[in-house]
């Protein structure tokens, strides 16, 4: 398996976290259930042949993904092709900074896969063209780097509350409340709804529940032995039964079957 990691440099570093390029990934499985992490990304498919999403409980295919898609924010799990035999390119924007990006505010794209150009703009399909012709992974990274320096520079803009209400919620979720912010900002809770949805793609509770069930995702990596009781007060949860809802509700499964059928990546659980 050949990959590249890369942060890009300022201004981009301050909207996008990371390029990620893969490819000869060729796991036993072929599909994955992908679980919402509170991420949206850009993706570069670098192959000629479509990806599949796949209805949770059929398996059956319900889209088709080809050249370039993003990928909206997420309350609820994705099953999507396991990465074998793939090769992409993601771009994986910092939590509530792809607004800058789009053309379409990003509640419209909650939930959704939508082919790149409806979303940005034509010129994403040339830019894959171009990747498809530089010859190493570092250079297709660099390439694209510059271009999106390119096209969307003068919309490069941050929203400062947006920026102060994802940081508390992501530092400090199992304290932070929807309230203090609200109390901080001097904003009405309205308007605070209003600019996360538009900037973030759900409503401030929805994503501190969404940061909360990450925090037990990663918490459960790391407690030995699980006690499920401390996992749920420690990430914020009301009680340990709201918690066993929510993790339903977030990945299909209860949190001891996640347990029993998480795979070797943090949020991908290996289905088929």
């Amino acid at each position: 398996m050949i990959t590249h990691f890369h942060i890009p440099s300022y201004p981009l570093n301050q909207f996008i976290d990371n390029f990620f390029y893969y490819s000869g990934f060729n796991p036993e499985h072929s599909i994955d259930r992908f679980l919402p992490d509170g991420e949206v990304q850009l993706l570069f498919d670098l192959t000629d042949y479509p990806k599949y999403i796949y209805d949770n409980n059929t398996l059956k295919e319900i889209q088709s993904c080809k050249k370039v898609w993003f990928s909206g924010f997420r309350t609820e799990p994705i099953t999507i092709p396991s990465g074998k035999e793939s090769e992409m390119l993601i771009v994986q924007f910092k939590k509530g900074r792809a607004f800058p990006f789009l053309s379409e505010p990003m509640y419209q794209l909650t939930n959704f896969v939508v082919d790149a150009e409806l979303v940005l703009s034509n010129d994403i399909l040339d830019i894959r063209e171009s990747l498809l012709a530089a010859k190493t992974p570092i250079e297709k990274i660099k390439l694209l780097e510059s271009k999106l320096l390119k096209y969307h520079l003068n919309s490069l803009q941050e929203n400062p509350f947006v920026d102060f209400a994802v940081n508390g919620i992501v530092s400090s979720p199992q304290q932070c409340t929807i309230k203090e912010i609200v109390n901080k900002t001097g904003y009405s809770q309205k308007h605070i709804i209003q600019l996360f949805k538009k900037h973030v793609g759900v409503t401030p509770k929805e994503f501190l529940k969404i940061i909360r069930f990450q925090k037990a995702i990663q918490q459960i990596e790391t407690q030995t032995p699980l006690n499920w009781s401390n996992v749920a007060y420690d990430c914020g949860f009301y009680d340990q039964s709201h918690f066993i809802s929510d993790f339903k509700s977030f990945s299909g499964f209860t949190p001891n079957d996640y347990v029993n059928q998480r795979g070797e990546f943090l949020n991908y659980i290996p289905i088929a």
